[in-house]
């Protein structure tokens, strides 16, 4: 069999653009080549192969058995190729997408502020970054970089210490002057507690008296899936509820939201990491983004 083809790939890049197509014209277009060109690229690699990969009528275009096989062995080529030429890339200026998961509050008013920076430094890096409290699947490939709060589950992942936060019970001055400051924690049964709807089974939260850790059970009118949507509606005033830090130093420091019970609290702390698919194969893309996020969020 003859195997000394001038563009290999290439004819690869041609068979598999006219089977997603359905047309040579079509695949023509696409790779700006003739319709006859196309024909005669899908002539040689069946005559060098021996075999028909595609029955041609003057409607449509069937792969045969051959040419499925074929397809996919193409398809596997062509993207090892664009992974060996993203790595060497890679080596010199890093290029490329990098997709970014980060939590609503945290993410708009922490990393995004960031960004700026970055894209400065590496402009040939696109970040596409969502902004969700929904955990994405790193290791199945929803995201490069996860930011993610807490104690991490055990898995194949890397993660790096972005740093931590703390968590503060606040309401606006409104709500406060219509339903009383609460003094002591179990003053909070009387108030309307704005609470997360996730990870716990139970609506609680924690305390410190006398050096002892205890758990509070607070309810009230609405319920969120983000720090974000809860520090809003403490800002409008519907209520008293415990968020990150983060979410509210603005709004403490211009009095839009008051800290309460500071005396009781537990100062618990959250770890934040940064988690990704590391090892000697991670994208230089990805490796530099979170060195980036370790030095600056430090």
């Amino acid at each position: 069999m003859q195997t000394n083809s001038p563009d290999r790939a290439r004819e690869m890049e041609v068979f598999a653009s006219v089977a997603q197509s359905g047309s040579f014209s079509a695949a023509g277009r696409a790779l700006g080549l003739t319709p006859s060109a196309v024909s005669r690229t899908i002539d040689r690699i069946e005559a060098r192969l021996g075999v028909r990969l595609m029955l041609r009528t003057t409607r449509v275009l069937t792969l045969t058995a051959e040419g499925q096989t074929y397809l996919g062995a193409a398809r596997r080529i062509l993207a090892d190729l664009d992974d060996a030429e993203q790595s060497i890339a890679d080596q010199g200026a890093p290029r490329g997408r990098v997709r970014v998961s980060a939590a609503l509050a945290h993410g708009r008013m922490s990393v995004v502020p960031l960004l700026g920076a970055f894209v400065r430094l590496y402009p040939h890096i696109l970040v596409d970054i969502s902004l969700t409290d929904a955990v994405v699947d790193v290791a199945a490939g929803q995201a490069d970089v996860a930011i993610r709060f807490g104690k991490l589950p055990d898995s194949p992942l890397t993660a790096r210490r972005l740093g931590e936060t703390g968590r503060t019970v606040v309401a606006s001055p409104d709500y406060l002057a219509r339903r009383g400051t609460p003094r002591v924690p179990e003053d909070l049964h009387d108030h309307d507690c704005l609470n997360f709807n996730f990870r716990r089974a139970e609506p609680v939260w924690p305390f410190r008296r006398d050096g002892r850790d205890y758990a509070l059970t607070v309810s009230g009118p609405v319920e969120a899936n983000n720090g974000e949507t809860l520090t809003q509606l403490a800002l409008a005033g519907v209520g008293v509820t415990r968020v990150g830090n983060f979410s509210v130093a603005d709004a403490i420091d211009d009095g839009r939201l008051v800290p309460l019970l500071e005396d009781f609290n537990p100062g618990d702390r959250e770890p934040i990491h940064a988690v990704f698919v590391g090892g000697a194969n991670m994208p230089a893309r990805v490796r530099v983004f979170v060195d980036f996020l370790a030095e600056r969020l430090r």
